[in-house]
């Protein structure tokens, strides 16, 4: 199979998808805009009617991307979009809050973003959703390259049945996507990358993809490197399958108090070598492949998880294939409770299974694994 028809393949997959997801699709205001490489994307969403396909070709776009209507259908043919030399304040500006560097509100490359929307002060990791007038819905990005934005590539905030599918993200500062007070998100087959830092920084960038929604969120087949952290966990019931996590220093974290997330089927292995540095040089602040850090009713099965070591440097806690733990001192105080870790494969890592919390009703069973803590937990 060539690469046009596999991207071709892959973009007929991912449009299938919406078109399951989203019924209207004889909406009456449906029209193909065409946008070439020296036009201007934001042109062409500004001029659409909702419900628009806008089929972007081949080049490179200078931009910063806003979608608020609904039914949009940003279609890229090897489309690449690049970070313009000045801003464009929209709902994501500071979304993940202000750039370390310059103290500037960061950016996002692609805003897809409700009306009115309301968020809180930023505090940490991102600016909390609050309330918005209008959720944006149906809206479809897919067969982009972003690249390089000083906040995130991607970001859905107060969304409602949107799909990123089949993009490419490299080097989102502090994030390659985020999904943020939305409903029924789906990232699916995307590709994200961050690169090594350059001198005289050291930091690895922050997290490859994030969910913090209001309702189901589904991330699938996703390929994850490079990140401090793969996937950030923080939506009730979210549906994390079929992603291959390589290179990094966490492959999941599953955050205080969240109930009911799976994570399936997923591969993750290969720690990032800076990981095993002190935090005040790597950012980093532990090896894990899976962490559930005071969560509840998690479903941990059938992920293949190897590779996790800090190469038993004492400067980092021990690094764990999966780690079952109460949130630490001075944090929420949660405790993990009713966690299931079943069917894995969980090898050659510093310590395969850690299971370390006061908390009741969690399951290890027939995990196929080496070492554990404490003992007698592998099968």
């Amino acid at each position: 199979m060539t690469s046009s028809t596999r991207v071709s393949l892959l973009t007929t997959i991912c449009l299938t998808l919406v078109g399951l997801i989203n019924l209207v699709s004889a909406h009456p205001h449906d029209k193909r805009i065409h946008v070439y490489n020296g036009q201007s994307i934001q042109s062409a969403i500004d001029r659409a009617n909702s419900y628009a396909q806008i089929i972007v070709e081949s080049g490179t776009y200078t931009e910063q991307l806003t979608i608020s209507k609904d039914g949009i259908a940003l279609i890229g043919h090897n489309a690449v979009l690049v970070t313009p030399q000045s801003p464009t304040n929209n709902t994501c500006s500071g979304l993940a809050g202000p750039n370390f560097f310059t103290g500037l509100d960061t950016q996002a490359g692609i805003c897809i973003t409700g009306s009115n929307v309301v968020l809180a002060p930023f505090v940490t990791e991102h600016r909390k959703f609050g309330s918005a007038d209008h959720r944006v819905k149906d809206v479809s990005v897919t067969g982009f390259h972003v690249s390089g934005f000083d906040g995130l590539d991607i970001a859905i905030v107060g969304g409602q049945d949107v799909t990123i599918c089949e993009n490419t993200l490299t080097d989102g500062a502090y994030y390659g996507a985020l999904t943020v007070g939305s409903k029924n998100s789906i990232i699916e087959r995307n590709t994200v990358i961050s690169n090594p830092p350059i001198a005289p920084n050291t930091f690895l960038r922050f997290i490859g993809i994030c969910m913090d929604d209001v309702s189901t969120v589904t991330i699938a087949y996703n390929s994850i490197n490079g990140y401090n952290i793969g996937f950030c966990v923080q939506t009730n019931g979210a549906d994390i399958h079929n992603n291959c996590v390589d290179n990094c220093c966490i492959g999941a974290y599953v955050d205080p108090g969240i109930d009911g997330a799976m994570l399936r089927d997923n591969q993750i292995k290969d720690t990032n070598p800076l990981c095993q540095e002190a935090s005040d040089v790597s950012g980093a602040f532990g090896v894990w492949g899976i962490v559930i850090a005071g969560a509840k009713n998690t479903l941990i099965k059938g992920n293949r998880i190897t590779g996790i070591t800090n190469g038993f440097s004492q400067i980092q806690l021990t690094a764990a294939g999966v780690a079952v733990h109460d949130d630490f001192p001075g944090g929420t105080g949660d405790v993990a409770t009713g966690n299931v870790v079943v069917d894995n494969f969980i090898k050659h890592n510093d310590v395969d299974l850690l299971v370390f919390t006061n908390g009741t009703r969690n399951v290890d069973r027939h995990n196929v694994c080496k070492t554990s803590l404490p003992s007698g937990l592998c099968k």
